[in-house]
């Protein structure tokens, strides 16, 4: 999950991004390192919160098809 790139793309810091999807800054932190991982729910939050579709968020290779490589 991409989901630090699209934070930081968003101009959003990790506590931001927190309160707008009602969890912690901390659990946003474990979600980027990939402690925790996010329930659907949430994964939709998140991606409606940095303004992205959730196949962008969870898709790893999605700068390499855009890209074609």
């Amino acid at each position: 999950m991409k989901l630090k790139e699209f934070r930081e793309r968003a101009g959003l810091s990790q506590s931001e991004l927190a309160s707008r999807v009602g969890v912690t800054q901390g659990f946003i932190s474990h979600i980027e390192l990939g402690i925790r991982e996010p329930t659907l729910k949430l994964i939709r939050k998140l991606a409606e919160a940095v303004e992205v579709s959730v196949s962008e968020l969870v898709d790893d290779n999605t700068k390499d098809k855009a890209s074609g490589e």
